[in-house]
């Protein structure tokens, strides 16, 4: 039998070896770290003070960069697909840059606008809102850093999408409101989703941008991976990997859940329901 890939056995073998050696090695190190110390231990350090509401400050923060995220994503990937005008090319060449920049300039750069003398910090601050150095600040660093994934999920099945099926419903008398919600939404849901899925996974272990805009207070404004790099300053390495290997059980958890509504949501519009 030819194959179309010559030597596939061989390319499986160096993939399947360099994805153990980078990805699931790591991975297994890190979980039989956090298991090594015992059901007792493990608890009693994500139950601790500290721990829990660096958890609550994460995951409350992401959830909120998350919902700006698929918003925002979702429209300026509308914009891109939808409309032409002046500088569209550098505006869809924008979108990559928290891709390419590295995440401590993008802290640093977000601390500089947001505090109470910046260009955005100062007008907020004379409205009593405070960004800079609050939870606030790192809700803006993990959108920042996050918003390209919504967009170049979203944008390419925008750009597929069929005129025809729009011209259809419009042809059947349908708004331009129930068009987007009951014909393009559906179609775009499980794109959507992941965009904005992979948005929050990011935003779960976001370091770089948001150290330099959060303050780092304990039990106020310190995030998950902050408090992980400080328990292995401080060599308490069970901890270290006990807190990561909760951060990375949520984000599989999550994806799990995502894969399951994308494939009811496939298996609904398969049916016709």
């Amino acid at each position: 039998m030819n194959r179309v890939v010559p030597g596939f056995a061989l390319s499986l073998g160096i993939t399947l070896f360099y994805l153990s050696l980078i990805v699931l090695l790591p991975l297994a190190a890190l979980v039989w770290q956090a298991t090594d110390i015992g059901w007792s231990r493990y608890l009693a350090i994500l139950t601790g003070a500290r721990t829990f509401a660096a958890f609550e400050v994460t995951l409350t923060t992401a959830a909120l960069a998350t919902l700006f995220n698929a918003v925002y994503g979702l429209a300026l990937a509308w914009v891109l697909v939808r409309y032409e005008f002046p500088g569209r090319r550098l505006l869809d060449a924008l979108v990559d840059v928290p891709f390419a920049l590295p995440t401590a300039v993008a802290g640093i750069a977000l601390s500089a606008l947001f505090a109470k003398n910046g260009w955005f910090g100062g007008p907020l601050a004379g409205l009593g809102i405070e960004v800079a150095y609050t939870p606030i600040g790192i809700a803006v660093a993990m959108a920042f850093t996050s918003i390209p994934f919504v967009v170049r999920t979203v944008q390419p099945v925008l750009e597929d999408f069929a005129a025809d099926v729009e011209e259809a419903a419009a042809t059947l008398g349908a708004s331009d409101l129930r068009i987007f919600a009951r014909v393009i939404f559906p179609a775009i849901f499980p794109a959507f989703l992941t965009g904005a899925s992979l948005g929050f996974a990011r935003s779960l272990g976001e370091f770089g941008a948001i150290i330099f805009i959060a303050g780092n207070r304990p039990m106020k404004t310190e995030v998950v991976s902050l408090l992980t790099f400080i328990r292995i300053e401080e060599y308490d390495y069970p901890a270290a990997a006990a807190i990561a290997a909760t951060l990375l059980g949520l984000a599989f958890v999550m994806l799990f859940v995502v894969n399951m509504i994308q494939l009811w949501q496939q298996r609904r519009i398969g049916t016709g329901d």
